[in-house]
C-alpha cells in the first residue's frame, strides 16, 4: 500500500475519488439548530480548505459540539445546511461517510487489543483481511505505539488510550477526521504533548480536522482557521495570528488571552486615530470597530494585552514610550516561564495585569509598595512596534455591550 498526503492523488487498495480542492473540504451556510425555543447555533456560516486544521473555540454552552454533531450527521440542522467535498451531509447515508471521530471519552472497546481496536472500523468496511495487520501496524507506527498492539485498553495510559483512538480514526483514511474534546480528561502535561502530537499527525496526513475545544491555548497550537463561538453565533472566523492580534469583537478580545479592558470616553476621531480620556488621563490609539458610526463623547472599551505592556522601576527607561503611568505592584505570580504581575495604576483608577519574564530591571520590581512605571502605551493585540500608528485598540459603544 501506498498513500501520499490527504486530498492529493493517493493508491491505496481501491480506488478513492479525490475531490477538487475548489470545492471546500467542509462548508456550512446560513445554518440553526432549535430545541423547542432555545436556538443553540444561530446563522452560522463558514468554509474550510482541504487540509487543514480548524478549531471550534468558545464556553460551555457556545454551540461549538452542537455545531460539530451536524458536521458529523448525528443532528440535522434546522435550518441552512452542511457540505462535505460538495455534498450535503443528509444526502449521504451514515454508513457511506467518510468521517473519522475521535470522541471525549473514547469509546474503545476494552475487551479488545489495541490493535484489534484499531482494525474494528476496516474490518466493518471489508477492508482486505489479509492486508489489515500491516495497516494497523502501520498506523500505531504513526502515532509511536509500535509494539503496544497485544496491549489490552486497561493497560494502557491516558495518553496511549489517545493514540489508539486517532489511529482507529484514521486507519481508513477517512476524508474528515473530528475530535470532540478528546483531550479534555487529560492532565495539564500530557494534554499540551497530545495537542503536538495531534498537529503532527494532522500535517504528516494532511486529513482535513475539525477539533472542538473550550482551551484557548490548545486552539492557538493546533489550529490553521479558528471559529470562535458565543450564544449559538460565530463571533469570528480567523486564523490563530489574526484572531489574537485583531480580535473582531469584545468577547474574542477577553475569551482569548489575558487583556486589560479599560473604559472612557471619545474625545475625538481623525480617520482611524482617536483621542480618549480615561479618568485623569488622556490615550491615543486606533479604532477597531464602528469608527464610522462614533460620536465625540461615546463611551468605549479599549483592550491591551498583559504581555504588551512594559514595565520599568526608573521613569527615564520609558521616556521614549509615548504614554507612560505611574502606579504599584501589589501582587506578583510564579508561572514558571513568566511572571503575571498586578498593578494598581492611580491615574487609571484600576488594577491591570501584565507578564513579564524576570531579568535584572524588572527584579527591582519585586519590592512590593514601592511606586513602579508603567507603560500603558496601547500597544494591543500583540502590536509589537513602539509607533503610536501601530497600536490597536479594540472599542465599542456601551449601547453594544451586553
Amino acid at each position: 500500500m501506498t498513500s501520499a498526503k490527504f486530498g492529493t492523488t493517493k493508491t491505496v487498495d481501491k480506488a478513492i475519488t479525490v475531490k477538487s480542492k475548489s470545492i471546500p473540504a467542509v462548508s456550512a451556510s446560513n445554518v440553526d439548530m432549535l430545541f423547542g425555543n432555545f436556538k443553540a447555533v444561530d446563522d452560522a456560516s463558514f468554509e474550510l480548505e482541504h487540509g487543514r486544521f480548524l478549531t471550534i473555540l468558545g464556553p460551555s454552552g457556545s454551540g461549538k459540539t452542537t455545531l460539530l454533531r451536524m458536521i458529523a450527521g448525528f443532528l440535522n440542522p434546522t435550518n441552512g445546511e452542511i457540505f462535505i467535498n460538495g455534498e450535503s451531509v443528509g444526502a449521504v447515508a451514515p454508513n457511506k461517510r467518510s468521517i473519522g471521530m475521535v470522541f471525549q471519552k473514547l469509546a474503545l472497546f476494552p475487551h479488545m487489543t489495541a490493535a484489534e481496536n484499531v482494525a474494528f472500523p476496516l474490518k466493518m468496511r471489508r477492508f482486505d483481511a489479509t492486508k489489515i495487520s500491516s495497516r494497523v501496524s502501520e498506523f500505531l507506527e504513526l502515532v509511536r505505539l509500535g509494539g503496544f498492539e497485544d496491549r489490552r485498553i486497561n493497560e494502557l495510559s491516558g495518553g496511549q488510550q489517545q493514540r489508539v483512538a486517532i489511529a482507529r480514526a484514521l486507519v481508513f483514511e477517512p476524508d474528515l477526521l473530528l475530535l470532540d474534546e478528546p483531550l479534555a480528561a487529560l492532565d495539564r502535561k500530557l494534554r499540551e504533548e497530545m495537542q503536538l502530537e495531534f498537529r503532527r499527525i494532522q500535517k504528516e496526513l494532511g486529513v482535513t480536522t475539525i477539533n472542538v475545544t473550550h482551551d484557548q491555548r490548545e486552539a492557538l497550537v493546533v489550529s490553521d482557521q479558528i471559529l470562535v463561538m458565543d450564544g449559538g453565533k460565530i463571533q469570528q472566523d480567523a486564523s490563530p495570528t489574526e484572531m489574537y492580534r485583531t480580535p473582531g469583537s469584545p468577547f474574542v478580545a477577553n475569551f482569548i488571552g489575558v487583556t486589560n479592558v479599560i473604559t472612557g470616553k471619545l474625545d475625538s476621531l481623525t480617520g482611524e486615530e482617536a483621542a480618549i480620556t480615561s479618568g485623569d488621563i488622556k490615550l491615543t490609539g486606533v479604532m477597531r470597530s464602528n469608527a464610522a458610526k462614533s460620536v465625540s463623547g461615546a463611551e468605549v472599551r479599549c483592550a491591551v494585552r498583559a504581555e504588551q505592556i512594559r514595565i520599568s522601576a526608573k521613569k527615564p527607561d520609558l521616556e521614549k514610550l509615548n504614554m507612560v503611568f505611574e502606579g504599584t505592584v501589589t501582587d506578583v505570580i510564579f508561572k514558571a516561564r513568566d511572571y503575571c504581575m498586578s498593578f494598581l495604576c492611580l491615574s487609571l483608577a484600576q488594577t491591570l495585569s501584565v507578564f513579564f519574564t524576570m531579568t535584572r530591571t524588572t527584579s527591582q520590581l519585586m519590592s512590593w509598595d514601592e511606586p513602579s512605571i508603567l507603560d500603558g502605551k496601547p500597544a494591543i493585540y500583540m502590536s509589537l512596534s513602539r509607533t503610536k500608528s501601530s497600536v490597536k485598540w479594540a472599542k465599542t459603544l456601551t449601547r453594544r455591550i451586553q
